[in-house]
């Protein structure tokens, strides 16, 4: 379509600018995945959504605004246009993109890489639970144990357990059709850490106790610690996981 098809299209209404060479059709309404293909094809051959916007398509993180990160394979590139975030790499291989629902954009374990040096280390930690929970990505591709971690007890009692020399554990790991926070495999125990927020109930303190059971009936052994002897009596806590692994 030439120039000028172009031009009477748009007086008509019919065409929608968007970006400089990018246009919609019929409307000028677009959702989140129109404005990530919009920036795509701004951007020309080679580009992919990625960073926040790349979190979002993949349902790690939400939408924040009209503002689409994309990364161009290139120290080169285009000039930014508004509503367009440029990152520019020479480290971004074909194999660290894809499609979805036919928009190109950075692969899961990418997408968290670049991701973790731009938001902060919670809302980091939220889209990695995120992709694990959707199985975008499995635990052999994260670079630490630390990003499995879905609370900040669970993060203290990793702490805990490294500080004092203890053997480490498999976090929220599954054992059968239960995923526990802390498995050691070679003493047959599971350490789960309680917060009040989620174990604060009659209902979680049922299912507890039930699950306990159950994981026990299996050969396992089963210890809770609460948020306050994390932090008030680490020894004790520290104590009773080594009494139970000497045994």
């Amino acid at each position: 379509m030439d120039g000028a098809a172009i031009t009477r299209r748009v007086k008509a209404g019919r065409l929608h600018r968007v970006h400089r060479g990018v246009y919609a059709i019929g409307h000028p309404q677009l959702g989140f995945e129109g404005w990530c293909m919009a920036a795509v094809l701004a951007c020309g051959s080679g580009s992919v959504v990625s960073h926040q916007s790349a979190a979002a398509l993949w349902g790690m993180l939400r939408p924040e605004d009209r503002t689409i990160h994309i990364t161009i394979p290139t120290a080169n590139g285009r000039k930014p246009q508004v509503g367009i975030r440029i990152h520019r790499t020479v480290t971004l291989r074909a194999s660290d993109a894809t499609g979805r629902r036919g928009i190109p954009v950075t692969r899961p374990s990418r997408t968290l890489r670049d991701l973790q040096p731009v938001v902060s280390g919670s809302l980091y930690l939220y889209a990695v639970r995120r992709a694990l929970d959707r199985r975008l990505i499995s635990k052999d591709q994260l670079q630490s144990v630390d990003e499995v971690t879905r609370s900040r007890l669970e993060r203290r009692f990793l702490a805990l357990c490294r500080r004092h020399g203890l053997p480490g554990p498999l976090v929220n790991t599954k054992v059968g059709r239960y995923e526990v926070d802390f498995l050691w495999i070679d003493h047959s125990l599971i350490a789960e850490t309680d917060g009040w927020g989620s174990h604060g109930s009659r209902a979680a303190f049922e299912a507890d106790r039930a699950r306990d059971a159950d994981l026990q009936a299996q050969g396992y052994r089963v210890v809770r610690f609460t948020w306050r002897q994390v932090l008030e009596r680490p020894k004790e806590v520290v104590g009773a996981l080594r009494r139970l692994m000497e045994r």
